[in-house]
């Protein structure tokens, strides 16, 4: 493990939104933060292989459509950054990229910008993608703390999104030392967001997974669709764990390592609370083959993160359009290979933990 930070961080330091953002890029590009054993599930699921797939290959239809928009693929360049020079620079390099390739995109947090308004541009990406399905995203938490109808449609109308993420963070949160833990009574003012905003509202975990009683909850509360973004990727509690400012909160933030519900499993929850709702699949998601079992598990749209945020650092506007290229060959191949002509037929498709029955 690389050394704790030990600076101990203050509060009220009016830049910390900035310096949170900045630790969480630095971290995720630079440290393992990902699950020690639990893992996403997807393992445990198979396609069975079509030797004669009765189908060709040129005429498998990858597209789909969420929220009315059309996608050429159903992927998502997942909520990651935002608030730092750096973070909007990777904001548009995913965007542009976005718009070429014909996916969704989420930003991150947007609070960083509620607060401090000259820190709004790290968000604006529709200049270089004004096509693209995009969501704005506040934390669900802070309607705990002053937040309300005013400042998520400030972080809708700032981006100009399609849509809005409410995200859900509570374990991240409590092993924060600035975090903010307070989630009591949380769900009526999630309910009055759903009512009173006039885009959708998108439903978010961070990494843990959304439980079936909780999905359902949300969808009763007029949530949109529902992210399960489930464990098995990135653990924030391990990316907190570098941050820690002593040992002792390094510790805690630690022990949560395996914490959460697995993705292919939270992706089953959603869909049997909210049988009518759009469900998204995050969460170590690590190729097409994966996106297709996502689908054939209940999902409509698939999220990556860490990858996508690779792949900008390293190559680019070419290097994350190379990325969704190549997932989506990997997510036709599947389809072919099982049988799928298109997303629906993917959706219908069974999946086997076993070659006997």
């Amino acid at each position: 493990m690389s050394k704790t930070n030990t600076a101990v961080r203050n509060p009220n330091d009016p830049h910390i939104h900035e310096r949170r953002k900045a630790d969480h890029i630095r971290i995720n590009l630079e440290e393992n933060v990902s699950f020690n054993k639990l893992t996403t599930g997807l393992e445990n699921y198979f396609f069975m292989h079509q030797a004669l797939p009765e189908i060709d290959l040129a005429a498998v239809d990858t597209s789909t459509a969420i929220f009315g928009k059309p996608l050429r693929t159903p992927l998502l360049i997942s909520s990651m950054t935002g608030g730092t020079p750096e973070a909007g620079a990777i904001n548009r390099t995913l965007a542009e990229a976005a718009q070429e390739v014909g996916i969704a995109m989420g930003l991150g947090s947007q609070r960083a910008a509620i607060e401090d308004s000259s820190l709004a541009e790290t968000y604006h990406v529709r200049h270089v993608a004004p096509d693209i399905l995009l969501f704005a995203n506040i934390g669900a938490v802070q309607l705990n703390y002053g937040y309300g109808l005013d400042q998520c449609r400030r972080a809708v109308d700032m981006c100009e999104a399609d849509a809005l993420i409410l995200h859900f963070n509570a374990l991240q949160e409590a092993v924060q030392p600035e975090g903010d833990g307070n989630f009591a009574n949380l769900l009526d003012k999630v309910e009055q967001i759903c009512r009173d905003l006039p885009v959708p509202v998108i439903a978010k975990e961070v990494g843990w997974g959304f439980a079936e009683e909780t999905a359902r909850q949300l969808a009763n509360a007029g949530v949109a669709a529902i992210d399960v973004a489930g464990a098995g990727g990135t653990s924030w509690s391990q990316v907190e764990m570098y941050r820690a400012p002593t040992a002792r909160h390094a510790r805690v933030a630690g022990a949560f390592v395996d914490w959460g519900i697995p993705t292919a499993v939270s992706i089953q929850y959603c869909r049997r609370a909210a049988p009518n709702l759009p469900v998204f699949a995050s969460g170590g998601i690590r190729n097409g083959i994966d996106v297709a079992k996502c689908i054939a598990l209940g999902a409509n749209l698939v999220g990556f993160a860490g990858e996508f945020l690779r792949a900008a650092d390293q190559n680019g506007v070419a290097g994350v359009i190379e990325l969704a290229e190549t997932i989506t060959d990997e997510l036709r191949i599947a389809m072919f290979c099982a049988g799928a002509e298109n997303i629906v037929d993917l959706g219908n498709t069974t999946l086997h933990t076993s070659f006997f029955k």
